[in-house]
């Protein structure tokens, strides 16, 4: 019997803009907080597994606070993974000052012990809508393909916050809406109306860095960290990895992100990605700022599209 896809949900990080842990902040009427609904979201699409991609120091509040509450739940199996900066392959020796995670890249990584089938990856702090999950859960159930991967693509208009810049994946499509290119940008904001991404670039001639601003399209698709995966990408990611260390492993701030992954495998011709667009809107918490205009959001969707204290139902 095939399995059902499983759900990864990365939820690592700190949040240095939002200042905590924002993954288990509560947003929603009676204390949800966007795993939740990202979670009820998965079951009704059809995912059969969920895997949390923690810190292990986090391990008990994230138990507490959500883990054993979908625990109960009979048709999603739990299962719990740990991203530790100290893992990394026995021929590094991790630099004395790290402290920030490796990346998202490393954090899927971390789950190819628990991952022999199809899944999803997501960030815990964003808000995808029902459709999104649907989407993509469609996409894995009947792909074939072991390099066959894809991607919900968002319109950039509907993913920014009106409280700070935000980074987001612009990609670049072919006729088929197959991914040809996605490029981190890491400060991409609105001004005035008009959306920017900011860059800090290099003047050789003036001998000083400057900040470059660059005009986007505001029907850029762009990447929300929303992946469809076969298993073939564990093997992928472990040479990525290695690969990146070589070049990054003193620069301490470095990341080792998916979209720069995929973007070689797409290059290289040993992948393709399909993008399935939605026009859902994203809603995040990348901002402390950001909570209250997310509350109010699923205040709206309540109860018509999640009933009241939907996760016990």
């Amino acid at each position: 019997m095939k399995k059902r896809p499983t759900l990864v949900i990365m939820a690592a990080g700190m949040g240095s803009r939002y200042g905590g842990l924002k993954q288990i902040d509560p947003v929603g009427l009676n204390g949800e907080i966007i795993m939740d609904y990202s979670i009820y979201d998965a079951r009704l699409a059809g995912f059969g597994k969920v895997v949390f991609v923690i810190k292990e120091e986090f391990y008990d509040i994230f138990k507490k606070k959500i883990g054993d509450r979908i625990s109960k739940l009979e048709d999603i199996e739990v299962r719990y993974v740990f991203q530790d900066i100290k893992s990394i392959p026995k021929k590094y020796k991790l630099p004395q000052d790290r402290v920030k995670p490796w990346g998202t890249g490393h954090a899927v990584l971390s789950c190819k012990d628990v991952i022999d089938e199809p899944f999803a990856v997501i960030n815990a702090d964003d808000f995808y809508g029902s459709t999104t999950f649907k989407l993509i859960y469609d996409e894995l159930a009947n792909q074939t393909d072991e390099y066959g991967y894809s991607m919900v693509g968002f319109q950039l208009d509907k993913t920014i916050s009106k409280n700070g810049s935000v980074a987001r994946g612009i990609c670049t499509l072919d006729k088929d809406s197959h991914l040809v290119t996605v490029e981190e940008k890491t400060k991409i904001e609105e001004v005035s109306g008009t959306i920017y991404s900011f860059e800090d670039k290099y003047n050789s001639l003036a001998e000083k860095t400057e900040l470059i601003k660059i005009e986007l399209e505001g029907n850029t698709p762009v990447s929300m960290n929303i992946w469809g995966f076969m298993p073939s990408i564990f093997k992928e990611l472990e040479s990525g990895f290695e690969n990146f260390l070589d070049e990054n492993l003193g620069e301490l701030k470095s990341e080792f992100y998916i979209p720069s992954l995929v973007d070689n495998l797409i290059k290289s011709k040993k992948a393709f990605v399909k993008v399935i667009k939605t026009v859902e809107k994203w809603h995040g918490v990348t901002y402390q700022q950001d909570k209250e205009d997310v509350s109010k959001a699923l205040k709206n969707m309540t109860p018509d599209i999640y009933p009241d204290r939907y996760i016990n139902s």
